[in-house]
Order: C-alpha cells, then structure tokens, then sequence
C-alpha cells in the first residue's frame, strides 16, 4: 500500500523537500537556504546511517558545520553592505558636506566664500545679484532663474532631457526601468565569481585524497554497500560546499557530476524519495550554472 510506504518513509520524505526548498534558495541566493540545510541535514544524518550510507552520514554533519558557517558569512556581508550605504547617506547629508559643496537646502547659510562661487558660476539663491553676463550664460546654458525669459530652443532642450519646470509641458518620455537598476544593484554585490587556478587545484587535489581516505575506511571499517560510490558522492560535496560559501560559479559543475551519480547509487539501493532528491538536484544544478551566468552577465 502506498499509505504504508509514505509512513514508512516519512523522514526520508520530508528530508526530501526541505533539500529541495534548499537547492531553489540556492539558485536564488536567499540566505534562508542555510537554516533550511541544517535541518535537512539533521533528517539526512538519520536516514543514511539507518541505511549503512556512512560517509553520507558524516558528510551531513559536514553541512551542519558548514552550513552555520555560510549562515553566518552570508549575514556578515549583507550586514556589511548595509552599513557602508548608511554610513554614505549619513556623509552626503551631513550639513558641512552640503556648505562645502556649495549644496544647501531650507535653514542652511553658505559661507562667503561659497556665495561667491554660486554667484561666477550663475548658481544664486533668491538674495545673489547677478551679473548681466552671468543672466546671459544663464539663458543660453538654459539655467534659468525666476524672472529668467526662457527661450523656445532652452524650452525645447528642457523637455527632450526631461527636465522640466513650472509651466513647461509635462515630459512624455518613459521613466527609466528602474527593475532592471534595482536587479543590477542587486547581483552587483553578490560577489559571484570564477575560481582562480590555483585554488581550482588545491580542490581537486582535496578531494581526490578525501575520496581515498574514505574509500579505503569505509570499505574496511564498515558494512557500507557501497564504498566506492558513497566515498566519491561525500568528497565531491565537500569541496562543493566549500564553493559554495564563497560563492564560486564552478560549484555548480561539481555539483552537477555528483549528483548524476548519486541518483544512479540510491535508485540502485532502494532509496527512492531521496533519488528523487538528487534528480532535482541534478536539474536544479543545471539552471543554477546558467542563473548564475546570467547575473555575472548582467553584473
């Protein structure tokens, strides 16, 4: 009965979707995929030692640790990030700020020195005399001031930039796609990157002794059914995770050669939901690469 089989399996289930939330997280670079990947860890750790996956098993306590780390990484850089822009808009509002620059708004008195740069270079407030030449290159660069005739060619100039003041037509031009600059902005301080070549080798070279230790104890120490592949599916995802947190594209490709093998392996041993898992993974991995691409593109 399919009742008896769901009971059966509940925790394989539900170990199963949460993964799946993860990997969709994942691709969208959501930090709430490492909570997710605690507990999705914990329910795993149960599963593939109840099943002899025992390399999996440990490789689960792997994510536990580092998922916290990512947690918290990923925390520290969006912290960061929101600091530096708080600490910006503090600077350019700061009232010195403004009378240095010669920028002043309501209750702000300019300095002398400042009245006189606004007055040569025709930027006056209502109490600047102007010169009759400052009141001509005022017209012509089409700056004009209250009391200022404003000339057809200064108007039209106006309007084509969309700039427009009292009494001018209102601009007709679309305002800008401020979605596509807001996405920009955002994958702007994703930190997405390629991996360097020596960093590249070093992983290669971790991996592939990882995966030999683990080969070599889990087909001496254990019962494991499968040494071999359960040692090459957790050292692959080692180094993969490692990618992960900091934020390497190529993770996706170890990912991808995993995961292939992985859904080959369980489907193999009987464990159907989290074959299921590892599938999803697989084609998630696949539209990950690609996501990723993309806003290095747009980046």
């Amino acid at each position: 009965m399919a009742t008896d089989w769901i009971a059966e399996n509940i925790v394989e289930i539900f170990g199963a979707v949460t993964g799946i939330a993860y990997v969709i997280l994942e691709i969208r670079r959501n930090i709430l995929l490492w909570p997710l990947g605690i507990i999705t860890s914990v329910v795993y750790i149960y599963v593939f030692g109840r099943e002899g996956f025992y390399a999996n098993m440990g490789l689960q306590w792997y994510y536990l640790v580092i998922s916290i780390y990512g947690w918290y990484k990923w925390r520290a850089a969006t912290a960061g990030n929101k600091e530096e822009a708080r600490r910006g808009a503090e600077i350019s509002d700061h009232p010195e700020a403004r009378r240095v620059s010669g920028i002043a708004g309501p209750g702000f008195t300019l300095s002398p020195e400042n009245t006189e740069a606004r007055r040569a270079s025709g930027i006056a407030g209502s109490e600047s005399t102007f010169y009759h030449e400052t009141s001509e290159a005022r017209r012509a660069s089409g700056i004009v001031g209250p009391g200022d005739p404003l000339s057809h060619e200064t108007s039209e100039a106006r309007r084509a930039s969309g700039i427009v003041g009292p009494g001018d037509p209102k601009n007709t031009h679309p305002p800008e796609n401020t979605e596509t600059i807001e996405m920009t902005l955002t994958d702007s301080v994703t930190d997405i990157r390629r991996i360097e070549r020596p960093t590249a080798m070093w992983c290669a070279i971790v991996a592939a002794l990882l995966w030999g230790v683990l080969w070599f104890v889990l087909d001496r120490a254990t019962d494991s059914p499968v040494p071999l592949w359960d040692g090459l599916i957790a050292s692959l995802s080692v180094v993969a995770t490692w990618m992960l947190t900091r934020k390497y594209i190529e993770q996706w490709y170890v990912w991808i050669f995993a995961n292939a093998i992985a859904v080959a392996v369980y489907l193999g041993s009987g464990l159907y939901p989290t074959a299921v898992l590892f599938f999803v993974y697989f084609v998630m991995a696949i539209a990950g690469v690609r996501e990723w691409n993309k806003s290095m593109a747009i980046r």
